[in-house]
């Protein structure tokens, strides 16, 4: 592991000099209004909304964890990642009503929808699913990165990264978050892009590697009957979660509603579902290049997770390792800086706006401060926990959030699609499924002390694919049958918020958000998330 140069300190100077200044620049034309703090003014282009969505997406976590997916034979969970066309779906499908209901955050759209009950409940939710996923693991990840770069411990590395970033999210709000998380996209897609080559080229291309890592290696596809990845479980569970990830999730369609109109939303999301086919390329295939080197005997490190800092540091040149290391702590700090912001957001507008609806907008911004910097406190705390759950962080990541997904998924699909389903559904699903994504969670970390055979651990022992797409099918069912069993809602709670009751108007004006050209690219996106598919076949 080469440590970084003056020359490389230089470029990460330059860099967080150029970062500071556009924070700085946000920070002093802000407004003290909560659509300015929490959403931007709502008056973003759609280049800075797809590369801000890009951004929050691709953090430390990604770059960190799909490496190590790539250079510990985890090859299939590389379907999470190419769920492009679920970007698109948001952008199409499901911003559209989000738009009309003018609304802040996915809660208040429950609200809308159906009632204050899932409005509380989604609140609750999301806030302790950004602590499991996105904080605890963008802190580890950090950590990782920031002691391997810089030679220094791992919760010292992890901590002042934490620290840096909170500062600007907490001062800037979410102007600052885009505007900076644009650059830092920029910055990370062009330093692992040059990583990617130059890896390429020192394994003596991709037929060279492929016969190394064995052409079986690189094949996502496992047989139905694989105890890890069995392929149909895989495919549905990924696309369970893409479908909340991506388009009901606070953290990316914050995003998207930060656009001065639908049409620059949409567009916003087609840039973002076309950055989002790059990580294969730029961070999985990194990973396997770090693997086919140690397997020569050429390259050494410990964790798979530690394959993409160790990578860099070891090819590239000086200055540029200097820049892909800037970049990689860009990218862990913009997902910070929008789990942060994401995180206030929920508290502020979906809590504490509820408990006191007549509080000043000054005062709600300060609130939504001091929420941040209480979340980051108790994600830090969670960190030797996660540990428990998985050896590798992407994994981790991907079996917490298929446990957290199938509820939402049901009731915002079933609410949008469906306009028969009632507040009463929906209520008891999310409740419901809060509890019994909390069970599993308990049940794999203690399912070493179960008796083998019993119902709990064999509940806590299943494969998380399967018990996410079992579970997912238990929530529609239940979602359904509740909602048919009581009272219609009422039609103020469905009017222009389900498909069967957009208005001839609203329709009118959603058809003239786009044109040929949208269709287009996002035509030509689900053709290359096809290629992909394909490609990584082992053949």
């Amino acid at each position: 592991m080469q440590m970084l140069d003056s020359l490389d300190w230089v470029t990460i100077s330059i860099y967080f000099l150029i970062l500071l200044g556009i924070a700085v620049w946000v920070i002093l034309r802000k407004k003290e209004n909560t659509e300015d703090y929490f959403l931007a003014g709502r008056n973003i282009g759609w280049f800075v909304v797809g590369a801000s969505i890009f951004a929050s997406n691709i953090g430390s976590e990604h770059v960190v964890g799909l490496a190590g997916t790539g250079a510990s034979n985890k090859l299939p969970l590389l379907i999470y990642e190419i769920h492009a066309w679920i970007v698109l779906a948001l952008g199409w499908i499901f911003l559209p009503f989000y738009a009309r209901a003018g609304v802040f955050t996915m809660p208040e759209f429950l609200e809308k929808r159906f009632d204050a009950r899932s409005r509380w409940i989604l609140s609750i939710f999301s806030i302790v699913a950004y602590v499991l996923t996105k904080i605890s693991v963008t802190i580890y990840a950090g950590g990782v990165v920031v002691s391997a770069l810089l030679g220094i411990d791992f919760w010292t590395g992890a901590i002042a990264t934490v620290v840096l970033t909170g500062i600007y999210t907490v001062l800037g709000g979410m102007r600052a978050v885009v505007y900076t998380e644009t650059l830092q996209a920029i910055i990370l897609v062009l330093g692992a892009a040059a990583l990617t080559f130059i890896g390429l080229d020192r394994v003596g291309g991709w037929e060279s590697m492929r016969e190394t890592v064995t052409p079986e290696y690189l094949n996502m596809w496992r047989s139905a009957t694989d105890p890890d990845f069995p392929w149909p479980w895989l495919v549905i569970t990924s696309t369970i979660v893409g479908i909340w990830y991506w388009c009901t999730d606070q953290y990316i369609v914050q995003r998207a509603l930060t656009a001065r109109n639908i049409k620059e939303g949409r567009r916003g999301t087609i840039f973002g579902a076309l950055l989002k086919l790059m990580p294969v390329f730029l961070f999985l295939i990194p990973g396997v290049i770090a693997l086919t080197l140690k397997m020569r005997g050429e390259l050494h490190w410990d964790s798979p997770d530690e394959a993409f800092p160790v990578l860099m540091s070891n090819l590239l040149p000086s200055g540029l390792r200097g820049l892909v290391a800037a970049g990689l702590l860009a990218a862990l700090m913009s997902s910070l800086a929008s789990v942060f912001n994401s995180c206030s957001t929920l508290f502020t507008v979906d809590i504490y706006k509820k408990l006191k609806p007549k509080t000043p907008e000054k005062k709600l911004v300060r609130t939504g401060q001091i929420a941040t910097t209480i979340v980051v406190i108790i994600g830090i705390i969670w960190i030797p926990i996660m540990a428990n759950i998985s050896g590798v962080l992407y994994e981790y990541l991907q079996s917490v959030q298929s446990y957290i997904a199938p509820p939402i998924t049901a009731v915002f699909l079933l609410g949008i699609f469906y306009k028969r389903i009632n507040a009463q559904g929906a209520f008891i699903t999310l409740v419901t499924g809060f509890v019994v994504g909390a069970l599993r969670i308990v049940l794999e970390l203690s399912k070493g002390s179960l008796e083998p055979g019993t119902f709990l651990h064999t509940l806590g022992a299943m494969n998380f694919l399967v018990f996410a797409a079992w579970f997912f099918l238990f929530c529609m069912a239940l979602l359904v049958v509740v909602s048919l069993l009581t009272p219609a809602p009422a039609a103020e709670k469905v009017e222009n918020l389900t498909y069967a009751t957009i208005t001839a108007e609203e329709k009118q004006r959603n058809k003239a958000s786009y044109n040929w050209k949208d269709i287009l690219v996002s035509v030509i996106i689900v053709g290359i998330v096809i290629g992909i598919m394909v490609w990584f076949n082992g053949k």
